[in-house]
């Protein structure tokens, strides 16, 4: 199983060097990172909504070490909001924001990660869109879901992400399924033990298909973050014997991967949403890119060997 490894090499400051300075690796990075800049993302949103596609933007970077730090994640998103308000962009586009970023694993994080992010969501909702949460591993989950209930009481359109490969995901769909609520729907991409996920895709899948049944039947937006395509059929179905209209749920995928079917599916009068990360510490969300599939590694190694 490559995708462990790839997961632990994540966290190694040592990797992080050696694949930093392969000559190949900026050619993959540029498929899954949009760019550096603020700049150089805007015209992709603008490309996006000119297929009928919606876009989902975030800020990479995980490793903050202080406030300092944190601060300067909410700064970067505030001027993301501001160049998406002066664009008219913000319909077509949300935020997607990783509470590590924001200070969460700092001393009193909680509190900290919650005052860093409320600003990012009123400029999101005062330009018309709005934030989801990225759930990141299971230790920060409880935290996560706090502050998003938090932010709905003020800012009820504020989403959240599950992911099936966690025990306690069922239980917490049921939970969020509520009438007002957003929620996506993801396999997982965390280094997870056997004590608290499922380690077989097989048994991921499945939980995956239960939890889209209970969001499809539950009151709630779901948001269906998949590039599987048997997946992505039978969420169509669940929603069809739902009875949701196809602007009653959403299909989310990654910037650089299947960017044909996020077209097909948008002609098809689906709304869908194109996940698209930008910045200069991509380090941490490409590793998980290249752990999702085997095929991305692959893509990887010809890349540093044709470079080499």
């Amino acid at each position: 199983m490559l995708g462990p490894v790839i997961l632990a090499a994540s966290r190694s400051d040592k990797m992080r060097r050696f694949i930093s300075a392969a000559p190949g690796t900026k050619q993959v990075v540029d498929r899954f990172i949009a760019g550096e800049t603020v700049d150089q993302v805007v015209p992709i949103v603008v490309d996006a909504a000119g297929k009928g596609l919606e876009v989902t933007l975030d800020v990479v970077g995980e490793d903050i070490t202080t406030p300092a730090q944190a601060e300067a994640a909410r700064d970067a998103y505030l001027e993301l909001i501001e160049r998406l308000k002066v664009l008219d962009l913000g319909p077509r586009a949300e935020m997607s924001v990783k509470l590590s970023m924001f200070g969460q694993a700092l001393e009193n994080g909680h509190e900290l990660a919650l005052a860093n992010v409320r600003p990012v969501v009123e400029a999101a909702d005062a330009i018309g869109t709005t934030v989801t949460l990225d759930a990141e591993d299971h230790t920060t989950l409880d935290s996560m879901f706090a502050i998003h209930e938090e932010l709905r009481k003020d800012f009820p359109q504020t989403g959240c992400v599950i992911q099936s490969y966690l025990f306690r995901t069922e239980a917490d769909a049921r939970r969020l399924a509520a009438a007002g609520s957003r929620v996506r729907i993801v396999k997982g991409a965390y280094k997870e033990p056997a004590s608290v996920a499922y380690q077989d895709k097989a048994e991921i899948d499945k939980a995956y298909v239960r939890i889209t049944r209970i969001l499809m039947e539950g009151e709630g937006y779901p948001m269906i973050g998949s590039h599987d395509p048997r997946l992505i059929a039978i969420a169509q179905e669940l929603g069809r014997q739902a009875g949701r209209k196809l602007d009653e749920y959403e299909f989310q995928m990654l910037y650089g991967i299947r960017s044909d079917e996020h077209v097909r599916l948008a002609a098809e009068g689906h709304r869908m949403r194109v996940y698209t990360a930008y910045g200069t510490d991509w380090y941490g969300y490409f590793m998980r890119r290249l752990a999702e599939k085997p095929a991305n590694l692959l893509f990887f190694g010809r890349s540093i060997l044709t470079k080499g």
